[in-house]
């Protein structure tokens, strides 16, 4: 199975309306709730596309049991340790009239030192079980700057593949920690590098501990980084829609490619094709299975010459 860990789990509400208007008053025309964070939003669209799968990190209060309840059909097995305090909700706004998409974040719930002790507890007894493993999204008040780092560690020392997939001071930290596989957006790649040009960020993050470094370029599709060459994928055309969760399908791509066996480019593909039908997805973590197959034999993989 592949296990998934969202530390700052989410309940994700989305609202669409006509148009969103500063200060003004809107009739809202449809509301969706998913959980969510990151990892759940992987682990679902993992389990879509029929790999068995295992979600942890962290769930409290009214907000937090509601998470686990929508999850509960979903597919994903839910080992998601329980917190006093109460899960954050994620609200995305999608404007009908352009597609464009306005999203608030809560902090999430603070963590306390046993409640960290607890996750570390299942997540020895999880990893045992685990082919690969994905450590994804923003830390709750509470956790350390080093927690993925040390999660990290963990999975090497079980000889488990890793995939990191964080930003700021957790991703600097953890690719020190060396793991498989980062999974940066451009901003992110940017941040950790000071270098606006990917394909070069790619290859300097990579010096920076990662075996191989996967950034996503928006509607561009993605630069890959690896042991094996460097490559670019990309849609066919640019999709629009809600982008909420197109990254985290991107990780569930590599992951189930890893899983079975494909290489590079095909995951890459796998990836690319993910993200731009979860565009044209309701809901972060899901997609439109008839876009995703339509899409797939369409996108574009090039490989690129090595820095000389």
């Amino acid at each position: 199975m592949i296990l998934t860990v969202t530390l700052n789990t989410a309940l994700d509400v989305t609202y669409t309306v006509a148009d969103l208007v500063p200060h003004g008053r809107h009739r809202v025309s449809d509301v969706v709730e998913r959980p969510g964070g990151k990892g759940v939003n992987v682990a679902r669209v993992l389990a879509a596309l029929g790999h068995p799968t295992v979600v942890t990190g962290f769930a409290g209060g009214r907000t937090g049991a509601l998470v686990r309840e929508l999850l509960a059909p979903l597919g994903p097995e839910d080992a998601l340790v329980p917190v006093a305090g109460g899960t954050r909700r994620t609200v995305t706004v999608v404007e009908r009239s352009s597609g464009r998409t306005t999203r608030l974040d809560e902090p999430g719930p603070e963590v306390g030192p046993a409640e960290w002790a607890a996750l570390l507890h299942t997540y020895e007894q999880l990893l045992g079980g685990a082919t690969a493993v994905a450590l994804c999204g923003s830390l709750p008040p509470g956790i350390h700057v080093g927690a993925y780092a040390h999660l990290v560690r963990r999975a090497r020392a079980a000889g488990i593949p890793v995939l990191l997939d964080t930003g700021g001071e957790p991703l600097r930290r953890g690719m020190a920690a060396r793991p498989d596989f980062a999974k940066p957006n451009a901003d992110e790649l940017a941040r950790l590098t000071g270098s606006r040009e990917p394909v070069r960020a790619a290859r300097d993050a990579r010096r920076r501990g990662a075996r191989s470094v996967v950034a996503s370029l928006g509607a561009d599709g993605l630069v890959a980084a690896t042991e094996k060459g460097t490559w670019r994928a990309a849609p066919p055309s640019v999709v629009r829609g809600n982008p909420t969760g197109a990254g985290d399908s991107a990780v569930a791509g590599l992951l189930s490619g890893l899983a079975e066996g494909l290489a590079w480019p095909e995951r890459l593909a796998r990836a690319v094709a993910l993200s731009a039908a979860t565009v044209l997805a309701p809901a972060a973590g899901e997609f439109d299975a008839d876009a995703y197959a339509e899409l797939l034999p369409r996108v574009t993989v090039e490989s690129l010459a090595p820095v000389l």
